[in-house]
């Protein structure tokens, strides 16, 4: 191995100690069926009592009981006691394999800009275990993944907030603290809300995924009104730092599925990392999406990019995570930032900042020519 070149180790482990230092268990569900995280299968599933009474909540808790997963009732989705834990990794590792399933009783949604007006809260959390998560900094030490099932009132708090804004159109983003899809087999929250906004003239959704468990949502009647996008990367910062989910040709894949269904497409790309590969790795995933998305676009790509930032808070959170994280985390080779959250960060400096903005502004063009580019940050 590169000691000086992290992303030089091409293994991806599902179930691994090396980042870590936590040991797995082999015997962990975390995938059904035959396709790679075709479904999430959690180690226990708590259930708020009056969940029962929404369809969903029944469904779900049926659902457990089929798979034989540990099920038991909790009096609040905000307040979960019984996930073990006594280290930060333990703690981390156990929410990530618990599903909380709950009533969401505060409908004001909160604002989600630039790139939308309102998050539509369906799912917090991810069963992902990216090592830069920015997600593992806001949703404490045991990052169990909510369900809400009340999805009927969500939709007519969302019918409100587009009728108060008429006749401009009000943007809702699905997945701003949460991956949806692993979970969308036995919620079926996103096609709810795809043939809700389907139905909206004035009202837009949008998600993000890293997960391709697409097939149930490819005969929705989306009319064009939700965004499909997919979360990628190359190949190396996939296997040394996306653990537990699939490799960029399954997304890539999926991502045919769903350009193939006529849904607006977008790609996130991110974080972007600078390394001694980087420009070859990302052009090799550029070269890739356009050629197996050739002429199943039904409207041009929309492209947001992230270079890789953390705070003083994420850091300290991965380390006790992921003690032997290869992530580049030296603050002295990083330039500081104030966010527009008023927290200060680490980002690139400004050269190789302009330098990875000037190649994939070039790259997309040469790629996708017709493509929007949101932003790059």
């Amino acid at each position: 191995m590169d000691v000086k070149n992290p992303f030089s180790v091409t293994k991806n482990f599902l179930f691994s100690d090396d980042a870590s230092g936590f040991k797995l268990a082999k015997s962990d569900k975390l995938i059904h069926g035959d396709d790679f995280m075709d479904m999430f299968v959690p180690r226990r599933a708590l259930f708020e009592r009056d969940a029962l009474n929404y369809p969903i909540g029944k469904h779900i808790y049926h659902k457990m009981h089929e798979l034989g997963v540990e099920t038991s009732f909790i009096g609040s989705h905000n307040r979960v006691m019984g996930i073990p834990g006594k280290t930060a990794q333990e703690a981390y590792f156990e929410g990530k394999r618990t599903l909380v399933v709950g009533i969401r009783r505060t409908l004001d949604f909160q604002t989600c800009k630039p790139s939308a007006h309102y998050q539509l809260p369906l799912v917090t959390s991810c069963i992902g275990e990216c090592e830069y998560c920015y997600l593992n900094t806001t949703l404490g030490k045991k990052p169990y993944i909510r369900v809400y099932v009340n999805i009927d009132d969500i939709l007519s708090r969302a019918k409100e907030y587009i009728n108060n804004r008429k006749p401009e159109t009000t943007i809702f983003e699905g997945s701003a603290t949460s991956d949806p899809l692993p979970v969308e087999p036995y919620s079926g929250l996103l096609k709810e809300s795809i043939e809700f906004f389907g139905r909206e003239e004035f009202g837009r959704f949008r998600f993000v995924t890293k997960f391709t468990n697409v097939d149930s949502l490819l005969n929705v009647e989306h009319k064009g009104h939700t965004a499909f996008r997919f979360s990628i990367n190359s190949e190396s910062v996939i296997r040394k730092f996306e653990h537990r989910t699939p490799a960029l040709d399954e997304r890539i894949n999926a991502s045919v599925k769903v350009a193939s269904a006529g849904y607006p497409m977008g790609f996130i790309i991110g974080p972007i990392f600078y390394y001694p590969e980087w420009r070859k790795e990302y052009v090799q995933m550029l070269e890739s999406l356009a050629q197996q998305l050739s002429g199943k676009l039904s409207t041009p790509p929309a492209f947001e990019l992230i270079t890789h930032r953390f705070t003083k808070k994420a850091k300290k959170n991965i380390l006790e995570v992921f003690p032997k994280t290869q992530l580049p985390l030296d603050e002295e080779e990083r330039r500081f930032k104030y966010g527009q959250f008023g927290y200060g960060k680490y980002v690139y400096p400004k050269e190789q900042m302009a330098e990875m903005k000037s190649f994939f502004l070039e790259k997309i063009r040469e790629s996708f020519p017709d493509s929007k580019i949101l932003y790059f940050v």
